[in-house]
């Protein structure tokens, strides 16, 4: 198991960094909905909306897994 210099394993840090980025993609999608809304683009205001809610569901099967991982060897060192 590879770990990087915070002793948490690799495939941690890459669980939580698609969750950040999903969730903060799906944080910023909230503006193009309302920028495509504001412009009258109802189906570009629908794509949008349909791109945060994949990312929501990806930043969620994100926080499946590292609950699954929590505590296990395979996340990282134990915490007291």
């Amino acid at each position: 198991m590879a770990t990087g210099e915070t002793g948490f394993s690799d495939i941690v840090y890459d669980l939580v960094s698609v969750q950040y980025h999903s969730l903060k993609a799906g944080h910023d999608y909230g503006q193009y909905v309302r920028d495509a809304e504001n412009a009258d683009e109802k189906e570009i205001a629908d794509f949008f909306r349909s791109v945060m809610e994949q990312d929501a569901e990806r930043a969620a099967r994100c926080h499946r897994f590292l609950v699954r991982l929590s505590g296990t060897e395979k996340a990282g060192p134990a915490v007291d």
